[in-house]
C-alpha cells in the first residue's frame, strides 16, 4: 500500500557545493527547496557543518522561514551549533558526528561513547521545541543508547548497506549484503520497540532504495547526492518525483527474515 511507504526528507546541500565552487549567489539552495517541495519531498535537510563549506548561515535563516514541509538541520553537537539551532528551531535537529578532512559525513555518531555529553545537548534542544534525532550506525548498543539520552529519533547510517549493494551487483543471495540489510532490520526494530521514529539514509540511490525503503516501520528516508546528482539531467523536480518511485518498489522485495 502507497501509505506506508516511508517519507523523503531531499538533502540539498549539493546545490550549495556547486554554488561555492564560484562563490557566487547560483544555484541558491532555497530555490531548490522549492524545487524540491514541488516535486514531492517530505521535508527539507542541510548540513551547516563547522567550515561552511557549502550550506551558508544565510541559507539555513531563509529556509526555516521559506520551507512548508519539515525543515531537517544536521549539526556536530557544538556550543555554535546549538545556539543557532536554539534561535532558529528547525523541525528536526539531526546530531551527527563531523571531520574537517571527510568528504561526507564518515560513520555514525558515537552515542554510547558520549552519553553524559549527549545527554544534556538533547535536552537544550527539545527545550526549544526541536524534535532530536542521532545519525547511528545500525548497533542496537548505540538505539539504546540513544534512547537512554533522549532522542525521539534515530537515523540509521546506510552507508555501508550502499557499499556492500554496489560491490556485490544487488544480488541479496550474497550474504554480506543479506546480512548487512538484516542489521539494519534488527536495528530498526529495536529503534521502534524503545518507542522512537526509525529513519534511515546515507548514499542510497535509485538503485539501492527500494530494499531499505521496504523495512517494517521505517518512517523517513533522507536523500541527497543521489537526486542532486540525477537533476543534472532531468530537474529537481522530476528527480524527487522519481526517488519517491523507487521508493514505492520497496514494497516488491521480500520482508528480510
Amino acid at each position: 500500500m502507497l501509505g506506508s511507504m516511508p517519507q523523503l526528507g531531499v538533502n540539498i546541500d549539493h546545490v550549495a557545493t556547486v554554488r561555492q565552487a564560484r562563490r557566487g549567489d547560483e544555484p541558491d539552495p532555497v530555490r531548490a527547496a522549492h524545487e524540491a517541495e514541488l516535486g514531492g519531498a517530505d521535508g527539507i535537510t542541510v548540513h551547516l557543518r563547522e567550515d561552511r563549506r557549502h550550506i551558508q548561515d544565510r541559507d539555513v535563516e531563509l529556509l526555516r522561514r521559506l520551507v512548508k514541509v519539515k525543515f531537517n538541520l544536521e549539526m556536530a553537537a557544538t556550543p555554535e551549533m546549538i545556539r543557532i539551532a536554539r534561535r532558529i528551531k528547525p523541525t528536526t535537529c539531526m546530531l551527527v558526528p563531523e571531520g574537517r578532512r571527510e568528504v561526507t559525513t564518515e560513520g555514525g555518531l558515537d552515542v554510547a561513547g558520549q552519553a553524559a555529553r549527549l545527554r544534556k545537548v538533547v535536552a537544550a534542544l527539545r527545550r526549544a521545541g526541536c524534535i532530536v534525532s542521532a545519525f547511528i550506525d545500525a548497533e542496537v548498543e548505540q538505539v539504546e543508547a540513544a534512547a537512554k539520552a533522549g532522542f525521539e529519533v534515530c537515523e540509521l547510517h546506510t552507508g555501508p548497506y550502499a557499499s556492500l549493494f554496489a560491490r556485490h551487483g544487488g544480488d541479496f543471495l550474497k550474504k554480506p549484503l543479506s546480512g548487512e540489510l538484516k542489521r539494519l532490520d534488527r536495528a530498526g526494530r529495536r529503534v521502534r520497540e524503545l518507542g522512537m521514529r526509525f529513519n534511515a539514509g546515507h548514499a542510497l540511490n535509485y538503485h539501492n532504495v527500494g530494499p531499505v525503503a521496504g523495512l517494517p516501520g521505517v518512517a523517513e528516508l533522507h536523500i541527497g547526492h543521489a537526486i542532486v546528482s540525477r537533476a543534472v539531467y532531468v530537474g529537481l523536480r522530476a528527480a524527487v518525483r522519481e526517488m519517491k518511485a523507487a521508493m514505492a518498489l520497496g514494497e516488491s522485495v521480500p520482508a528480510v527474515g
